[in-house]
């Protein structure tokens, strides 16, 4: 069976597409990826303005809140 010749020249156009497509997903998960780590990143700094009552009122000690917040923003 012979291709026609709109077949052909359609197929790398859909090759680029398919790879852009594979991009952009992979785009969007790695900002999803940096987007939850900055959150991590603003939720241990906001530990840093507890006070020993509050810290109390979620669980932690001082030295735990500390522990904390000196973990790595982005390998944490």
């Amino acid at each position: 069976m012979a291709m026609e010749l709109s077949e052909i020249l359609e197929t790398p156009r859909d090759i680029v597409r398919s790879k852009m497509r594979r991009t952009a997903r992979w785009g969007r998960r790695l900002l999803a990826v940096i987007e939850h780590r900055l959150e991590k990143r603003r939720s241990r700094r906001t530990l840093c303005e507890l006070t020993d009552d509050e810290l109390c009122d979620v669980g932690l000690t001082r030295a735990e809140a500390k522990a904390e917040i000196s973990k790595s923003w982005f390998w944490s």
